[in-house]
């Protein structure tokens, strides 16, 4: 899969030793030339006519011009058998080192298939787990740009060994330093582990692939014929599985999008967000939003129509876009600072939680409470979905995460009650009872145990019974008669914003013209919020 490495040719920039051999300086430009190389010309042509860029290509578009500072350059293998002590290529296939991304310091290793298939040696991994190490150390975001074909095979249990130790530094730096996976190619096996437990995983349409089984097997064991684009690739991680987060047409802008998720994200963990200066004024309105909700309960309309109304320059990054679209996650700023913001989607099955949102929710509420991003939660909810698949599923458990996860933070919380909050999912969205710092409601806003229609159903059920027996020749247009008026006298009662607010559940009822300002209000008082939560070595969510 290599070719040994040739022997060094003079520099022309440096001159020989007397006897006529070549001097340090030459050596060392020699030695980096050929590192350049990877795996040599053919195998860069093959990756260019694959649709992929090198991994030196790819550090170099993702890096502000100049700052890249590679390490261990000249690493090799350390495998004997199988005839590998005569193939050694300088890098052994994984380019590691530091930089900066727009000015801010980052860590990076990326991994090059034009040596071994980018298989993973023990001597790759150290250099893995090396950057990884310094991360944790000063205090930088880690970037991985995977393009492997996994373990090495020659070095057998090593190979196995380099994975553990760079999945032992994944969880150790989890909640410490921001991870961002780039899937720009196959990655297989074990492979997929260490990714998996990065906090974003960015994938490239036709050219990435995640599995642990490729279709070659899962044909032999199971007999399903599937192509690798179906079984793993970006449409079906970022759609169906939800194991990534973001699927962009080609590499470039791939490492472009990574480029801005990481504007949003401060450092580490003891840091706060960057601040990026906006002419968008705090005091802003927007008239259109009084009427954006429908007074309708049953008729739908987008949330990302509020959302792109409120933030700064109407600028929304939306994680997980194609994955339990029934709830809206990502990052925008308001007043130049990072929100990270959970929103219920009535377009999508009226926004009802069930067990795909709900866990993709609760993931992005901790990522945003570990790396001190508040959050911004805008309700419409119906309730939790019923039905024997998702109770049989977990949605009990899986919902627990959700709720686990806004109890859990820490970082400021607004709540925005924009029409329906039914149920335990009102509970479960970022209530005042859930300790959300500040909840607020539109008028339109309906916050009770179930809609008018279920709940008079169970409350009045004798009395629609009764009506029914008194006119039996109409029994049915009786009874649907009294169910209304009592359904009419619930929503009076229930839906509207103000028997909460009466309790104090309810902090403020606002116009939606001021959401902006009232939002932006609300997290500037809460800027130097501190609070902690009891003493624990960790807690055990419901996984």
């Amino acid at each position: 899969m290599s070719t040994s490495i040739p022997p060094h040719s003079p520099s022309a920039s440096a001159p020989a030793t007397a006897a006529g051999k070549p001097s340090p300086l030459q050596v060392l430009e020699a030695k980096e030339a050929q590192a350049q190389q990877g795996g040599g010309a053919a195998r860069i042509k093959r990756q260019h006519e694959a649709g992929k860029l090198t991994a030196r290509e790819r550090i170099e578009q993702l890096c502000d011009r100049g700052t890249f500072v590679e390490l261990d350059k000249f690493v090799t293998h350390r495998c004997t058998d199988f005839g590998m002590a005569d193939q050694k290529i300088l890098g052994d296939g994984v380019v590691t080192g530091y930089g900066q991304v727009g000015g801010r310091q980052v860590f990076l290793f990326a991994q090059d298939f034009t040596v071994f298939g980018g298989s993973l040696s023990g001597a790759y991994a150290q250099k893995i787990c090396k950057v990884m190490d310094m991360a944790m150390r000063v205090g930088a975001p880690v970037i991985g740009l995977n393009d492997s074909g996994g373990a090495r095979i020659q070095e057998g249990v090593e190979s196995l060994a380099g994975y553990a130790d760079i999945f032992t530094r994944n969880v150790l730096a989890s909640g410490v330093v921001p991870q961002l996976s780039l899937i720009l190619g196959p990655c297989a096996g074990g492979a997929v582990y260490s990714p998996a437990m990065t906090d974003f995983i960015l994938m490239v349409d036709k050219t990435s692939y995640m599995f642990i089984t490729g279709p070659d097997v899962v044909k032999a064991v199971t007999h399903e014929d599937v192509s690798k684009d179906d079984l793993g690739g970006a449409h079906t991680h970022t759609g169906t599985s939800g194991v990534a987060h973001l699927r962009c047409p080609d590499e470039k802008s791939a490492l472009a999008m990574l480029r801005e998720l990481l504007s949003y994200l401060p450092a580490n963990n003891a840091e706060d967000p960057p601040v990026v200066q906006s002419k968008d004024s705090a005091e802003r309105e927007d008239t259109a939003l009084d009427t954006l909700v429908p007074v309708e309960p049953t008729r739908s309309y987008d949330i990302k129509d509020i959302i792109l109304k409120i933030v700064d320059d109407g600028r929304f990054l939306e994680i997980q876009p194609e994955h339990a679209q029934n709830i809206v996650v990502g990052f925008a700023r308001m007043d130049g600072r990072s929100v990270g913001i959970v929103a219920n989607q009535p377009a999508v099955l009226a926004g009802v939680l069930d067990i795909d949102a709900s866990v993709k929710a609760a993931r992005f509420v901790r990522f945003c409470d570990c790396f001190n991003i508040p959050l911004l939660t805008l309700v419409d909810v119906p309730g939790f979905l019923p039905g024997k698949d998702q109770e049989h599923g977990g949605i009990i458990r899986h919902g627990a995460k959700l709720l686990y996860a806004f109890v859990e933070a820490t970082v400021p919380k607004v709540t925005l009650i924009t029409r329906k909050a039914y149920g335990g999912a009102y509970d479960v969205m970022a209530s005042k009872h859930v300790r959300a710092d500040i909840n607020l409601a539109y008028p339109t806003a309906e916050i009770a145990v179930m809609g008018p229609e279920g709940a008079v159903n169970i409350i009045f059920r004798e009395q629609i019974a009764a009506a029914a027996a008194q006119n039996p020749q109409n029994a049915q247009a009786a009874q649907a008669a009294t169910a209304a008026q009592h359904a009419a006298d619930y929503r009076d009662k229930f839906a509207n914003p103000y028997t909460a607010a009466a309790l104090g559940y309810i902090d403020e009822v606002i116009r939606p013209r001021e959401t902006r300002k009232k939002v932006i209000s609300a997290l500037r008082m809460l800027r130097n919020k501190r609070q902690q939560n009891p003493p624990k070595k960790h807690g055990n969510i419901p996984l």
